[in-house]
């Protein structure tokens, strides 16, 4: 049975399949593990608890992990190389743009840019040839660890940086930033590069600049959004660049779903009432069929040729499990046509059914 299949199918039992990463030579699984929990995303967690939850993905069978020294800063990479070191066979990735430097005033978890980290630094962006390759060198110091696999170039573009998104974007073109990457990259230092953006603009921008071999992109692609169908997706293939899914349920509402009388989050921020329609909407068919709404999430995602490998929020060791079961869910093939006569995925939306 291929990847694809399973997606189909639901994996009852056995590894969790793999994909390759453009033209590196890697392959990653295709499910990941997003390391923004282990940086006390939104809520404080203990070292043990951050340590118990990737553990438990890793006997789960992920093996692809994500972090990024924004994640409680540094706080996740710390956690992520304690949990990693002298483990092989994971495909580890982080990410560059940001610089760290000493923060006397930070002197509790009070929350800070989303997280509940008492890591004594504060950020400042840095996009340029000597900012990358520090940023790199930070990181292996942070992780303990001798190697990354990939490096995102993190939160560029307008949708982060709005009026100074120019300014940033010099410092990767002129001011050699894509250029250092591509020099890690031809030395053998990583295996491969791309960028780690909410917004596809940036992604077409950066594919005109350089060769990436990965995109990770959030939120833009799921059972709500499908817009890259138009552009990045067709791009990618010609370029050969797979895309990581990230934020596949959109800040949350396709994993919650509209009926738990809780908060409603999506895009970072309270959902619209238009999409809170479209996702009841969404969620009653996936009801029909006796299908988790978050399963459905994760198997329109993988669906996509393009698509490497997705990595959702998973924030205890309890999520790990439920994970893998959402992962490994069976979706009969007529859920996928039920979603498309209603309206609520696109006609031309790759989906299981359709997979050999």
């Amino acid at each position: 049975m291929t990847g694809m299949q399973a997606a189909t199918a639901g994996q009852e039992s056995g590894p969790i399949a793999r994909r390759p990463i453009g033209r590196t030579g890697l392959s990653v699984t295709e499910l990941g593990f997003g390391g923004a929990s282990l940086g006390n995303l939104y809520r404080a967690m203990s070292d043990a608890d951050a340590q118990a939850t990737l553990q438990a993905a890793l006997d789960a069978g992920i093996r692809h992990v994500d972090t990024a020294p924004h994640y409680g800063r540094g706080l996740s990479e710390r956690r992520v190389g304690d949990a990693l070191r002298q483990v092989d066979g994971v495909v580890l990735s982080t990410k560059v743009g940001r610089l760290l430097a000493p923060d006397d005033s930070v002197v509790d978890d009070r929350m800070r840019d989303g997280f509940r980290s008492a890591m004594p630094f504060a950020a400042r962006y840095d996009y340029s040839h000597d900012g990358i390759l520090r940023s790199h060198a930070d990181s292996l110091q942070r992780l303990g660890l001798a190697r990354v696999d990939l490096l995102y170039v993190h939160d560029i573009g307008g949708y982060a940086h709005g009026d100074a998104s120019e300014a940033y974007w010099r410092q990767l073109t002129t001011g050699g930033g894509f250029r250092a990457l591509e020099r890690l990259r031809d030395e053998g230092a990583i295996a491969g590069f791309g960028v780690g953006v909410n917004e596809v603009a940036a992604c077409l921008a950066a594919m005109r600049a350089t060769q990436l071999d990965v995109i990770l992109l959030a939120g833009r692609y799921t059972l709500l959004e499908q817009a890259p169908l138009d552009d990045l997706m067709p791009a990618c293939a010609a370029a050969g660049t797979s895309i990581v899914i990230g934020g596949p349920y959109n800040s949350g509402i396709l994993a919650t779903g509209t009926r738990g009388g809780g908060p409603l989050h999506f895009d970072y921020g309270e959902a619209p009432r238009g999409v809170v329609h479209r996702v009841a909407a969404i969620e009653a068919v996936c009801a029909r069929h006796g299908v988790p709404l978050a399963a459905a999430a994760l198997a329109f995602v993988l669906a996509h040729p393009q698509v490497a490998s997705v990595i959702p929020g998973i924030d205890g060791a309890a999520r790990a499990a439920e994970t893998l079961a959402l992962y490994r869910h069976a979706i009969p093939p007529a859920l996928w046509g039920d979603l498309r006569e209603a309206g609520l995925i696109r006609d031309d939306a790759p989906v299981p059914e359709t997979r050999s």
